[in-house]
């Protein structure tokens, strides 16, 4: 791929790292636009997304940290990687949601109703940044020899992410990526029937991605740290948080009255 999309001497620029920045921007214009119609203040909503996005960033390197840290304490040029590097995103978003439920609560917006705002631009963000690992080579899969896999030859990416090189592999960050596209499509689509009620849309993207991210887990290749020698610590994390989800929704659910709920309650769904 090209994960080096312009060089100028003295200063590179990432492929990844245009493609994050288009993923944080996307997201956070949609759920801007999806605040007033539900009835939030547009500016605590841009407020919000700002501290959200400055604490997935962190969240996503320190989980990374967590899992890899013998590779990543080795020397300084170790550490510039972990800055270069993405991270994980189950760190990135367990940590972004805790920026939110800090936020939310201290500024007395209403819960479920700001998350279901978020939920939609954290999926398309998603799809966005995936395909910034692909350019980059990292979050690679494993050597396969479907018609599909993709071989990397930049030896850039090898030098920054270890991606191997001349090796066909399951483009792990292409299913990811389709999943969350997938995911945006549901969420959209599901606010739009049903029996609609303030945190659906957030948990069923949970339980959505939670179970996605499980399957296509056993299709990565890169070295992602492993709990108690059996799962990959993003599979550990999806274990706890689809059932939490699927509790979620049940108990949200019934905290609705159908004879009261509204076509305006809907919308501020």
């Amino acid at each position: 791929m090209h994960p080096i999309l312009f060089d100028f001497g003295r200063v590179t620029i990432y492929s990844y790292g245009v493609l994050l920045a288009a993923a944080y921007l996307l997201g956070l214009l949609l759920a801007v636009r999806r605040a007033g119609p539900r009835g939030l203040d547009t500016q605590r909503v841009l407020d919000l997304g700002i501290w959200i996005i400055i604490s997935a960033l962190v969240g996503a390197k320190a989980l990374l940290l967590l899992v890899e840290y013998r590779f990543y304490t080795g020397s300084l040029r170790d550490v510039w990687g972990l800055v270069r590097s993405g991270g994980v995103f189950y760190g990135g978003l367990i940590a972004g949601v805790g920026v939110a439920l800090w936020y939310i609560r201290r500024h007395h917006m209403p819960l479920w109703t700001t998350t279901d705002v978020f939920a939609p631009g954290i999926a398309l963000g998603h799809a966005v940044g995936r395909l910034g690992c692909l350019l980059a080579g990292c979050c690679f899969g494993r050597p396969t020899s479907v018609p599909w896999a993709i071989t990397f030859r930049d030896p850039a990416a090898m030098a920054n992410v270890g991606t191997p090189l001349g090796v066909p592999l399951h483009p792990t960050q292409l299913y990811e990526a389709g999943t969350e596209a997938l995911i945006l499509v549901v969420l959209l689509a599901l606010e739009q029937r049903g029996r609609a009620f303030p945190g659906r849309t957030f948990w069923t993207y949970m339980l959505l991605y939670g179970a996605s991210r499980f399957v296509i887990e056993f299709y990565r290749g890169d070295n992602r740290g492993m709990v108690l020698g059996a799962v990959s610590t993003s599979q550990f994390l999806s274990i706890i948080i689809v059932p939490l989800a699927i509790v979620m929704l049940v108990l949200l659910s019934r905290r609705i009255d159908p004879t009261r709920y509204t076509a305006a309650q809907r919308v501020a769904a």
